[in-house]
């Protein structure tokens, strides 16, 4: 499950005493609104999106105003505003007011767990604001730290000195960042970021506010409902297909999935945060479905998954990606097992599907795993492309791309 905005993002981040503007919601009077213009000379009005929506200032979806009657104008325009987000049309349900914090420096911050090290990856740079991947990479720090011991100062002080930021907001930033990752692992979320995060010169003393939010959790982590989420965010719209996975939630693996693309071309199977993530954004709109089956689930329920994704988007795949880092719990051997048995069932009904299988996975019975899955697909005469957890998460999804591409070509010939 993804969150974004502040609408939902400001009452999480008051439990970690993050300090965020002030924010009215769609009913706000005239008189409140008038106010919080006159408290800065400017206010902002976003649409309000469920789900994990983002790229709303590139579509010109965020609007700085300096007067009631524009604030109100900006409300009209965006309360059902649609808006394109991975090959997705999604339609608005309000907006929010939010108090505008002038600032110097805008600072970008991500927290995720890598599935490769199993360590807590950390991402940030002061010069946020834009999308992370705009950004020359000697201008942003990539690092990670041991979950047992938590993030701490001395993490933010060395990252933001690698990168050469300002030394005036280094204490405000240690000060306030390590208890996002109190936050992050006390309420059962995947990934939490960010951006921008403006420093505000209050009394003297510089002190960072949250100026939006983006966050993804694990909805079969019960830690996730002390949140108070409403359930109009939970609840939102489901396909055919996703309403037939989510009959499959237990405790036993987690069962995550988001139509994208009705008419991509790569079908991923994607295990972790980390691998969701890298996979969906470098995939974008090659890829049909945005998934996460970590959490070790037992060969019953794989093979249950595997089938009603492979009924669903095998047909007009070109590629099957299996993608994940090197589990520490998950079965690798169990996982593999049901998603080829699957496959086999699906070729036996169906006849062998015009596909190329790319395989990037770590974990227990690695190798018994990828031998099994070599045999299933040697009998099937369909080609493949196995890579382990010291190749690059990164690399593997290209590869996929490159395939993919290679295919579309070939049929097109």
């Amino acid at each position: 499950m993804k969150l974004t905005g502040m609408k939902y993002g400001a009452p999480i981040l008051k439990l970690a005493n993050f300090p965020i503007p002030e924010i009215l919601d769609s009913n706000a009077t005239v008189d409140q609104i008038d106010s919080l213009i006159k408290k800065r000379g400017r206010c902002v009005v976003k649409p309000i999106f469920y789900g994990g929506v983002g790229k709303k200032g590139k579509a010109g979806l965020v609007k700085i105003v300096s007067n009631t009657a524009d604030a109100l104008k900006a409300k009209q325009k965006l309360y059902f505003a649609e808006h394109t987000f991975h090959n997705e049309r999604i339609q608005a349900n309000g907006v929010t007011f939010e108090e505008f914090i002038p600032s110097s420096y805008e600072i970008y911050f991500n927290l995720a767990v890598s599935t490769i090290t199993r360590r807590v990856n950390f991402t940030i740079t002061h010069h946020g604001g834009v999308d992370i991947e705009e950004l020359d990479k000697t201008k942003i720090f990539e690092g990670s730290f041991d979950p047992i011991t938590g993030l701490k100062s001395f993490h933010i002080i060395d990252a933001l000195s690698e990168i050469n930021a300002p030394a005036e907001i280094l204490s405000p930033l240690t000060q306030y960042l390590p208890s996002l990752w109190h936050l992050y692992n006390d309420f059962g979320f995947t990934m939490l970021e960010l951006n921008p995060i403006r420093i505000e010169n209050i009394s003297g003393r510089l002190t960072p506010i949250a100026c939006d939010f983006k966050a993804q959790f694990d909805q079969d982590n019960p830690q996730y409902k002390r949140l108070n989420i409403p359930d109009e965010v939970l609840h939102t719209d489901l396909d055919e297909f996703e309403m037939e996975i989510n009959q499959l939630r237990t405790y036993q693996g987690q069962s995550d999935v988001v139509v994208l693309n009705p008419r991509g071309t790569i079908t991923p199977f994607m295990f972790g945060g980390g691998a969701n993530s890298a996979a969906t954004e470098v995939l974008s709109d090659k890829t049909t479905i945005s998934s996460d089956f970590g959490g070790n689930p037992p060969y019953e329920k794989m093979f249950q998954i595997s089938s009603i994704v492979f009924k669903y988007w095998l047909k007009n795949a070109n590629v099957l990606l299996i993608i994940g880092g090197k589990a520490n719990n998950t079965d690798i051997y169990v996982t593999f097992k049901g998603i080829f048995d699957a496959l086999k069932n699906y070729a036996a009904k169906n006849g062998k599907p015009d596909i190329f299988v790319v395989v990037g996975r770590g974990g227990p019975n690695l190798i018994k795993g990828m031998s099994y899955a070599a045999n299933v697909l040697d009998n099937l005469e369909i080609p493949y492309k196995f890579f382990g957890y010291d190749s690059s998460m990164l690399e593997v999804i290209q590869y996929a791309v490159d395939i993919d591409n290679w295919m579309i070509d070939k049929k097109k010939a």
